[in-house]
């Protein structure tokens, strides 16, 4: 085995990362971009320059990170959550989600009538659309679904080529939206739906001992063990919601608000979730694909370009709050993880559950749509 595909090596690196990002976070003009980002892009050149491999060529480490690790953040960072403040945000949150699939269905449209991607897919393009419009309102498994029926996984170069795009251009998304609340806010400042939270937890300064590491790790994976459990007696129900409810029920007891620490493991976990998120922007990866590379670049690019303008424009006219409409276009682009992420990487709280469910929403209705949209091509 290569060293750069060595499991204890990749983790270290993905920590590593980590810690790099926080550091550059302690300077004026590295507070700017953000640990969440800093994190991304460091992975991104990391596996730009082979010295890790894409979570795409697949890897222990990236399988348990999406696994485990990745729902072990969630679950570890909802023990804090408010209800209080999740009442407030979470209707406009599904409202902007909503109007973000919508979004996503008018950006499909025009980008077909723009890049007329049939003529270097073939008959397989209107599969494609919909791969990406279940993607884009739901996320992985939409797009999946959509191929296996309509048998466009059978086609290696094509299916290939549009999971590189997908990731391509997604990634750079996900670190949009985590940019554009903080400055929009100053050119156009927004009512927000509460406060952030203190300073002592945006610093990363937070207590924690040994018992309470102890507790939420115990937490966690036990919450975890359950909600995989329970999806085994009834596979319809998404892990993802029993493992959100589980959550929300342990966070209502006094000694489980007690524990110190909460945010801090929470938030490192998703942070290293990112770390792997940023390893799938690899462009070396379109380096075979040729031609065809070009024509979803554009199709996806003008599909997410035509996304942010509608949900972001939409948010502006009545006066939303900029948080809100970001994680509602990270839902849909990113899905319920993704967004998680960037509502704890926005430092909003009230936004972690109703992100979650919007999420799965999509997860839900995205396939429909995307064979809608396909069956209409």
């Amino acid at each position: 085995m290569p060293f750069s595909q060595e499991p204890l090596f990749i983790a270290g690196t993905l920590c590593v990362s980590v810690f790099f990002a926080t550091w550059l976070n302690r300077f004026s003009w590295g507070r700017t971009v953000g640990t969440p980002i800093w994190v991304i892009l460091i992975c991104a050149l990391f596996s730009n320059l082979h010295i890790i491999p894409s979570a795409m060529d697949g890897n222990p480490i990236y399988d348990g990170v999406f696994v485990y690790l990745a729902p072990l953040g969630i679950f570890i960072a909802l023990l804090e959550v408010d209800m209080k403040s999740v009442k407030k945000a979470g209707f406009p949150l599904l409202l902007m989600f909503l109007l973000g699939s919508l979004a996503t269905v008018i950006g499909v449209l025009v980008a077909w009538f723009i890049v007329s991607p049939q003529a270097e897919i073939g008959d397989l393009a209107p599969a494609i659309a919909g791969m990406y419009t279940g993607t884009y309102i739901g996320g992985s498994i939409n797009f999946n679904a959509i191929a296996l029926h309509y048998h466009v996984n059978e086609n290696g170069t094509l299916f290939a080529a549009a999971t590189v795009v997908d990731n391509l251009i997604g990634t750079p998304w996900i670190i949009a939206t985590l940019i554009l609340p903080k400055y929009l806010q100053k050119l156009f400042p927004r009512k927000k739906l509460i406060s952030v939270q203190s300073n002592e937890k945006t610093n990363g300064i937070e207590s924690i001992s040994i018992a309470s590491f102890a507790s939420l790790l115990a937490l966690g994976f036990l919450g975890i063990t359950i909600s995989k459990v329970v999806v085994s007696y009834f596979p319809q129900v998404p892990e993802i919601l029993v493992l959100t409810t589980l959550a929300l029920i342990l966070a209502q007891f006094p000694s489980v608000q007690q524990l110190y620490g909460k945010h801090t493991l929470g938030y490192f976990l998703i942070l290293i979730f990112l770390a792997v998120i940023g390893t799938l922007c690899d462009l070396s990866a379109l380096a075979g694909i040729g031609s065809l590379a070009g024509t979803l670049i554009l199709f996806v690019g003008i599909l997410i370009l035509v996304h942010g303008l509608v949900i972001f424009g939409v948010g502006a006219l009545f006066k939303m709050d900029w948080d809100v409409v970001a994680v509602a276009s990270q839902a849909n682009v990113g899905g319920n993880t993704t967004a998680f992420a960037a509502a704890e990487s926005l430092n909003r709280p009230d936004l972690l559950i109703p992100g979650v469910l919007v999420g799965s929403l999509g997860n839900a209705i995205g396939t429909y749509v995307g064979f809608a949209v396909a069956g209409m091509l």
